[in-house]
């Protein structure tokens, strides 16, 4: 067995389910396992690598940074960090952006905004957050707290207080908790990734626009996993009619470099102020600078093909042998296979393709800029594992 397998297994905590394979490597949509073998990869790192593994001139643009200046701390200013946030108020018409480090504390940071806000604007008792079952915020003990599945809060309980679960797709339910609990946001994913890769309706997304604004209440949209163009839009939320007061995103921004945003309306843009919130790592110069790479590249041509690859693989996959459904948005999509998930992932990996699952889903987060070709490839080898008893 590979050496790296072993040390890994000898010295890293066994939080991971890790398949069987050491990539060394890699070019685009194609992964390199240390036993020379390629892979198709229709992960691209769970949604992060947004073009694909070593991109040139996303390697190009970091490490002209990295030599330049690799931190600073946020005591100073720097132009990555200033370019990237003009480039995400421009194209979102938020206000104020925040740095930090991943989706998780890009979610605690709203969360702790809306909290604040609300304390400000309605009173301290106003501090739940109303989210969604079968939703996934993180893995802190906050952000825990408001993923809406019980099978993450085992324990690890007491949890944090004041989050309050509310049925996806049902107006009223939300409605209904809105009435009897003290809320100062609504926290929801457009697509619940962890959650099965189920997307809200649109009904359902502009009811929730229509309550935040009569009872007074923050609108929170997690774009962690769906941002950064996977949905076929900049933002997943742009598929809907709505416009959010805390928009939180990560995973892709950077194109393999940890960050986190957390996009502020103007009418919240105000709630930090020195000394309330803070990242060491927070606007880092060289995420940044992969970011603004990234960002700048995901323009309506790109998104277009998007659109046109999820239709293809929704099309080939729609009525296909041991597949029951598709579900999802753009390139974040979930096969409902016959056979079990896991198992299907398993094949997958024997037959060089690299795919992912979401409870007993398939699920296929490709790189956004993937060829057709390999899509094509990884399109057929996936339905013929699907179809095998």
């Amino acid at each position: 067995m590979d050496d790296i397998i072993e040390l890994d297994r000898k010295y890293i905590t066994a939080t991971y389910a890790r398949l069987p394979l050491h990539i060394v490597s890699g070019s685009g949509s194609v992964a390199v396992g240390a036993d020379g073998r390629e892979y198709i990869d229709m992960g691209a790192g769970i949604a992060v690598n947004s073009f694909g593994i070593s991109d040139k001139e996303w390697v190009a643009a970091v490490t002209e940074q990295l030599g330049k200046v690799q931190h600073t701390s946020n005591l100073y200013y720097t132009e990555p960090c200033v370019r990237l946030a003009g480039m995400l108020c421009e194209r979102t018409g938020m206000d104020k952006v925040f740095f930090c480090n991943s989706g998780a504390e890009a979610n605690e940071c709203a969360i702790k905004a809306a909290r604040k806000y609300a304390a400000e604007h309605k009173g301290e008792e106003y501090y739940n957050i109303i989210t969604l079952k079968n939703s996934f915020h993180g893995r802190t003990v906050t952000t825990l707290a408001a993923t809406g599945q019980d099978e993450y809060h085992t324990m690890f309980k007491p949890l944090t207080d004041g989050f309050v679960y509310a049925e996806p797709n049902d107006i009223e339910d939300v409605r209904r908790k809105l009435d009897a609990n003290k809320t100062a946001a609504i926290m929801f994913e457009v697509v619940q990734g962890e959650g099965g890769v189920n997307a809200l309706s649109f009904d359902f997304v502009s009811g929730l626009r229509d309550l935040a604004r009569e009872y007074e209440v923050l609108l929170i949209a997690d774009e962690v996993q769906t941002g950064n163009g996977r949905t076929g839009k900049l933002y997943g939320y742009m598929n809907y009619d709505v416009e959010p007061d805390i928009v939180t995103t990560a995973k892709g921004l950077a194109g393999g470099l940890p960050i986190g945003a957390v996009m502020f309306s103007r009418n919240v843009s105000g709630v930090y102020t020195p000394g309330t919130h803070g990242s060491t790592f927070g606007g880092n110069p060289v995420c940044c600078a992969g970011a603004v790479n990234i960002l700048s590249r995901i323009d309506e041509s790109l998104l277009e093909q998007v659109r046109q690859k999820s239709d293809f693989i929704r099309s080939a996959f729609e009525g296909a042998r041991g597949v029951r459904s598709v579900s999802g948005l753009g390139l974040m999509l979930g096969l409902d296979v016959e056979k079990d998930a896991k198992s299907v992932a398993s094949e997958c990996l024997d037959r060089g393709v690299l795919v992912l699952t979401a409870k007993n889903k398939v699920r296929l987060l490709p790189a956004l800029n993937i060829p057709m070709d390999l899509l094509g490839r990884a399109v057929d080898i996936i339905k013929e594992v699907c179809a095998q008893s």
